[in-house]
This record gives structure tokens, C-alpha cells and sequence, in this order.
């Protein structure tokens, strides 16, 4: 049991030298040493121990450290850890962090490589979009440019009937009738179905860039953690906070990993958390946010004044 409590104390220490560079490597060679010849026989919780401080190393590369070496260092602990560890959800996630650190090596050592998967992906029907080749297909047309259209040939095809007058070929009522009955077809598609509730909130795109970009990063002192709780964990990797650590903060207050909280800010538009909404850079979706902001104000307005009495029933 000595022995058990000695080597958590030597993990503990390990973990204090993460955050000095100067100490990563070293640190890391030692944990990997460790982790060699004393896992096996280590009982469920010191392995948990060896697991956490594991993961400190993953999250410490990914919000400090983006030099090779440092890298390399953490892709040889994660490699021997997954061939140890017994846990499903452990190994996981360290295939996980392998996968990012020979990421993180790749585009680092041999850019030059990157260019044949774009390549490759470009065959599989990728499409440009802002200057980024994607491998995803083609997104659909937006349901108001398929109205748009619909609408567009409806009335070219009555103008050109009424422009025929009784000249008019027997296919033109024909070609008009099949498109108004398309339209009729894919009316709840095209246009926002309106009910007692108002009209359906289109879905939110994903936060500006700009905004984003400009989102504030701190770095977590004794005093910041000791506000936060010793429980402090980022929401999305769900990796404890430590002294150090660079987070981003959202206008809510909520801080993140900032490797974490861009891929989500890429899909999203609001905070993980409270879901507080970011300004986007789609027009379309700022102006129904506008609208429905006004209609509110308006059905308070009605509300307030029923209650007041300023309507009178007679």
C-alpha cells in the first residue's frame, strides 16, 4: 500500500512539471517509464491515476504546445498507454488522442502530403466553399430558392399562355398545371408553415468568424480555479482545469478549451452551456432573430396592456 501511495505521489509531481516546458519531455519520459513497469500490477484506482494524468498530457498539448518534439513525446505515451489500459471507453479515447497527435505531426513535418487526400477527395465529389476544399456533397438549395424557382416558371409559363391568347399550344396548361401542382406538393417545404405559433425558426448557422476570432482568452490563475471549484472541468472535453490553462470565454462568461470550443463554434451558434446565442454571418437568420425579437415586444405589449386594462370589452 506504500508502494501504491509513494508512486501517486511521484504521479502528482509528474503532473505539477506538465506545465513547465522546460519539464514537459522529461516528465513525460518518466510517466512512460512508469506506466512500463508499474501498471500491471497497480490496483483499479492507481490506474486511474496513471489514466488521469494521461489525460493531462492530452490536454495540455492541445492548449499549450504545438512544437514537434513535445508532440512526438506525447504520441509515444499514448501508443504504450492504449496497449495497457483494459477500459473500453480509456482506450477510446486514447485512440483518440493518437489520432490528433499524428495529425498534429503530419501537417506540422509533411505538408506536402495534405494535398493528396484534397486530391482524393475532390474525385469523391468535394466542393469548394470559401477556399477549403470539403469531402461532404453539395449542400441542398435553400427552401426559398426552390420556391423561388417554382414561382419563377409558374409565371413565365401564364405569361407566355396569356401572351398566346387562343393561339396557345395545348402544352403550355399542361406544363403550368404540373408545376403548380409541384408547388402545391412541396408547400410545407417551401415556405414556412404558418400556425397559431408563428412561423418555424429556421436552423441556426454556425457563429461568425469574426466573432469568433475576437472572443477574448484567458489564462486560469490560483485565483480564477479557486472562484471556479477544484471540480472545475471544460463541459466539452470534460478535462479537469488546471493552473495555467488557456480557455476561451464566450460573452456568457463560460470558458473553453479553445480547441474545443472551435469545431463546435463551426457547427454552432450558441454556448455550450446556457446556449446564449453568438451574432452569425448569415443575413437571413439575423433578420428572423430581429423579427421574432420585435414580435415579442409586441405580445408583451398586448399582454401588459390587457392586464392593465387599456383594452376595454363592451
Amino acid at each position: 500500500m506504500e508502494s501504491e501511495d509513494s508512486v501517486r505521489l511521484e504521479l502528482e509531481e509528474l503532473q505539477k512539471q506538465l506545465g513547465k516546458k522546460q519539464r514537459f519531455e522529461s516528465a513525460v519520459s518518466s510517466l512512460k517509464s512508469m506506466l512500463q513497469s508499474k501498471y500491471l500490477s497497480a490496483s483499479p484506482s492507481l490506474r486511474k491515476s496513471f489514466y488521469s494524468v494521461i489525460c493531462r498530457v492530452a490536454t495540455v498539448l492541445k492548449t499549450r504546445y504545438t512544437a514537434p518534439g513535445f508532440w512526438n513525446a506525447g504520441l509515444g505515451l499514448f501508443e504504450q498507454a492504449q496497449l495497457l489500459v483494459t477500459e473500453p471507453s480509456e482506450k477510446e479515447h486514447l485512440k483518440t488522442c493518437i489520432a490528433q497527435a499524428r495529425e498534429h505531426l503530419h501537417l506540422e513535418d509533411n505538408p506536402s502530403q495534405t494535398s493528396q487526400p484534397a486530391a482524393q477527395n475532390n474525385t469523391n465529389g468535394g466542393y469548394l466553399f470559401e477556399g477549403h476544399l470539403t469531402v461532404d456533397p453539395e449542400p441542398p438549395q435553400p427552401q426559398w430558392l426552390v420556391q423561388s424557382n417554382l414561382l419563377s416558371t409558374a409565371a413565365t409559363l401564364f405569361a407566355a399562355e396569356s401572351s398566346q391568347g387562343s393561339a396557345a399550344t395545348d402544352t403550355t396548361p399542361e406544363n403550368a398545371a404540373n408545376v403548380l401542382q409541384e408547388l402545391i406538393d412541396r408547400l410545407e417545404e417551401v415556405m414556412p408553415l404558418m400556425i397559431e405559433d408563428g412561423p418555424m425558426a429556421p436552423r441556426a448557422p454556425p457563429a461568425s468568424k469574426e466573432v469568433v476570432a475576437r472572443l477574448p482568452v484567458i489564462t486560469l490563475t490560483e485565483e480564477i480555479l479557486a472562484k471556479l471549484g477544484k471540480d472545475a472541468e471544460c463541459a466539452i472535453c470534460r478535462e479537469n482545469l488546471a493552473v495555467d490553462d488557456k480557455m476561451q470565454e464566450l460573452p456568457c462568461r463560460h470558458t473553453f478549451h479553445p480547441p474545443c470550443l472551435k469545431p463546435w463554434l463551426d457547427e454552432h451558434n450558441s454556448c455550450p452551456i446556457c446556449r446564449y446565442e453568438l451574432q452569425t454571418d448569415d443575413h437571413a437568420y439575423e433578420s428572423w432573430k430581429e423579427r421574432e425579437k420585435e414580435a415579442e415586444e409586441e405580445r408583451k405589449g398586448a399582454e401588459n396592456a390587457v392586464r392593465g386594462g387599456e383594452y376595454m370589452y363592451v
